[in-house]
């Protein structure tokens, strides 16, 4: 089957769409899965709907009518993304996964109670007349789980049984997968990857830049140890896996405080230096409490392609003698992986297997919008037995400036 992948990350830096074909063969109940990328590309936002999803992610207040038109107006991006795919790829999908924008995780006393990502889903239907899967964390929530990360779901099929790996993804929030003998994965949010150093970015420049490019930044600023120690106050730090948060966690009142309370005000490389070694240490203090046996991570997401954080990361595993690999080394894009995660659920959901994020909770993931002629499901399968990628004869894959 072809499935059609669209996300965007809580830095909303763009949509990334991904065309997959999902290639089954061995045992009729229990397949092998194999994800063939065929086409992929990250579209920018228009801008001042990104400043929108951005502001309403952040604390802005909105009344029901402007909820309602935000949540259509994303809805009509993805769906113009989804339209954008098919026309440039000549590929039209059997189903459309959107994992939408996510503006808000509202977890209380460590227990996730809800989540929320708009986008409505039948504009993408419409557009695209094929069934959509989309509102994929709430079934895991609703059942007493965190609803996140959900790339542990995706490390677990593909690299299987381990006890001395685990995977890193750095987005807005970054998240560690924890591979475990059984063939599942502690999966949680060890806190933030980039969204304080682009939230700084964005603010010093008006919103005329919004990351690091490159790591230009953090090379040309100094730690600040002081606020970094403050920083490392930040109660989430101190919660016990597994365990998830958002952006509405860590926003720029996080920052401000901390140097106030160091009683500094930090100019711009200062500050994103002090944010980036402030990400390292987090992931690297939250491996060694978790999965002290841990001696290889593996990292995916924007945030590999910042060469000060990945510095950042090496030297601060280094310490507990862990080495820091990128997942293009193990045959995955870092900037889609997580278009294959939701491809690999929309796999999963079409065909009814539930997935687990913790042991003794699974659930099928998502809900389906039939697309304008109806909805038809294929038999239901009980699961797979292995999942593993494969490249095209001729790989097509465009990236946005961001």
């Amino acid at each position: 089957m072809i499935i059609l992948s669209l996300q965007s990350g809580t830095s909303a830096d763009g949509i990334d769409v991904a065309v997959v074909e999902a290639v089954t063969s061995g045992e009729a109940l229990t397949p092998d899965l194999t994800l063939v990328s065929l086409w992929t590309r990250t579209l920018d936002w228009e801008p001042d709907l990104r400043s929108r999803i951005l502001a309403y992610s952040d604390g802005e207040k909105l009344d029901a009518g402007a909820h309602t038109a935000l949540t259509t107006d994303i809805g009509q991006g993805f769906a113009t993304a989804a339209r954008t795919a098919i026309a440039a790829c000549g590929i039209t999908p059997d189903l459309v996964v959107s994992h939408g924008q996510t503006v808000f995780h509202w977890v209380e006393n460590g227990q996730a109670l809800g989540t929320l990502q708009l986008g409505e889903p039948a504009w993408i239907a419409e557009a695209t007349a094929r069934p959509v899967l989309a509102n994929l964390r709430a079934a895991d929530i609703a059942a007493g789980g965190q609803g996140a990360p959900l790339m542990g779901l995706f490390d677990s099929a593909f690299f299987g049984p381990a006890d001395d790996v685990a995977s890193l993804n750095l987005g807005g929030i970054a998240n560690l997968q924890i591979l475990r003998p059984d063939s599942s994965a502690l999966a949680f949010d060890t806190g933030p990857a980039n969204v304080l150093i682009d939230a700084s970015v964005a603010d010093h420049t008006q919103g005329l830049h919004g990351f690091d490019r490159d790591g230009a930044l953090a090379a040309e600023g100094t730690v600040n140890d002081a606020v970094l120690t403050a920083l490392l106050q930040h109660p989430y730090l101190e919660q016990a896996a597994p365990k998830s948060t958002g952006r509405e966690t860590f926003t720029l009142a996080v920052v401000r405080s901390a140097e106030e309370a160091a009683g500094v005000c930090l100019q711009l490389p200062d500050r994103v230096a002090t944010l980036t070694r402030y990400t390292a240490i987090t992931v690297a203090n939250a491996l060694r409490s978790a999965g002290p046996q841990v001696r290889t991570v593996v990292a995916s997401g924007g945030g590999v392609r910042n060469p000060s954080l990945v510095r950042e990361l090496a030297d601060a595993l280094a310490g507990d003698g862990v080495s820091l690999r990128t997942s293009d080394e193990v045959g995955i894009d870092p900037e889609f992986k997580e278009s294959l995660l939701f491809a690999f659920l929309g796999f999963c959901s079409w065909h009814r297997i539930p997935v687990s994020l913790e042991q003794g909770i699974a659930r099928v993931a998502g809900t389906f919008s039939p697309a304008p002629d109806g909805l038809t499901l294929p038999a239901p399968l009980r699961g797979i037995s292995r999942l593993s990628l494969a490249a095209p004869p001729h790989t097509t894959g465009e990236h946005s400036a961001d």
